[in-house]
């Protein structure tokens, strides 16, 4: 694995926190290895319910995808690949997927498509810094 750039660490960080302080019925993650059908993946941040959690907790990877996943992108990232990752995340049972872009802009995602601004955390900002 290549060294990341700063921005990347402080966005995920950033995110994380922001996802523990918002969200209280669970637990925000960092690089969390979720296992897909091609293999495991590892989401930069997420966040998995408690019920979830009783679940998932002591897995080496989850067995069931956190209901938020989040990629931070790399420069080194193809779109195609982000969106691979997302469709697996998906089908591993995530309800959400959040991309975090360079600038700090963040889309979020549902199995149907774009969404203006996340169901589970209406008020997660759309750019963090």
């Amino acid at each position: 694995m290549s060294p990341v750039k700063v921005y990347h660490s402080l966005y995920q960080a950033e995110i994380t926190y922001l996802l523990r302080s918002m969200l209280k019925d669970g637990k925000a993650l960092t690089e969390c290895a979720v296992k897909t059908r091609k293999g495991t993946k590892v989401a930069d941040a997420a966040w998995a319910s408690s019920k979830r959690l009783e679940r998932i907790r002591h897995e080496t990877e989850c067995s069931v995808a956190p209901e938020i996943c989040v990629e931070v992108i790399s420069l080194s990232n193809t779109d195609d690949e982000i969106k691979e990752k997302a469709a697996l995340y998906f089908e591993s049972g995530s309800q959400e997927v959040w991309i975090c872009k360079a600038d700090g802009a963040i889309e979020f995602y549902s199995a149907e498509g774009k969404l203006a601004h996340s169901a589970l955390a209406p008020d997660f900002p759309k750019k963090i810094e």
